[in-house]
């Protein structure tokens, strides 16, 4: 047998303890049965996915879609770089 140490927030393991006391196991036997798990199918035992780019994202793209309804309602107001320039030293 050997000894892995890992660090955890305190809070997370706090909780972590919690869960697993009400499954009747201690976060040693929860790693274990993890590493069990992740060995005998060969992946990793839950889905790890990367965030989406958030400007995908629903809000996002509901705003995308009303700004390009108002450009085409015409409900813009257009200036060139120099005058926002010019509002920005006023």
């Amino acid at each position: 047998m050997t000894t892995i140490s890992i660090r955890l927030d305190d809070d997370e393991k706090k909780e972590l303890e919690e869960m697993c006391s009400t499954m009747g196991m201690s976060i040693s036997t929860f790693y274990m049965l993890y590493t069990k798990k992740a060995l005998r199918d060969r992946r990793i035992p839950f889905e790890i996915t990367a965030p989406k780019d958030p400007f995908y994202s629903t809000a996002n793209i509901k705003q995308l879609k009303k700004a390009d309804q108002q450009v085409k309602e015409g409900k813009v107001i257009e200036k060139s770089i120099e005058e926002l320039e010019a509002l920005e030293r006023e």
